[in-house]
């Protein structure tokens, strides 16, 4: 497993409309991405925190392979809609130390 997250610093009074544009984004250039096993945008509790987004891939291959595809590059060439809301960003890739799965109770 191999995660990329992305903090996005939005000011409150953009956050529905990045919100409804940031998923839109999720569902058009996501589907059928190599690798990837999950996608979430994590809304903040706090005005002072940032939306989260938490990618979760296969492998770091899968994950550079869709950082170097056209669909990564046609889907930021696109996202301006969504850029414009944020203030500032950062990335942070991760590989896991322990992975504890509970189901059930």
């Amino acid at each position: 497993m191999f995660v990329a997250t992305n903090r996005l610093f939005v000011p409150e009074d953009r956050a529905e409309e990045f919100e409804e544009r940031f998923r839109d984004n999720m569902r058009t250039y996501l589907p059928g991405v190599k690798g990837l096993r999950r996608s979430t945008l994590l809304r903040p509790t706090t005005p002072d925190q940032p939306y989260v987004s938490i990618n979760e891939f296969d492998s770091e291959a899968d994950f550079r392979a869709w950082v170097a595809s056209d669909s990564f590059r046609e889907a930021h060439k696109r996202n301006a809609n969504v850029a414009r809301h944020v203030t500032g960003n950062a990335v942070e890739t991760f590989s896991p130390a322990e992975d504890l799965v509970l189901t059930g109770a």
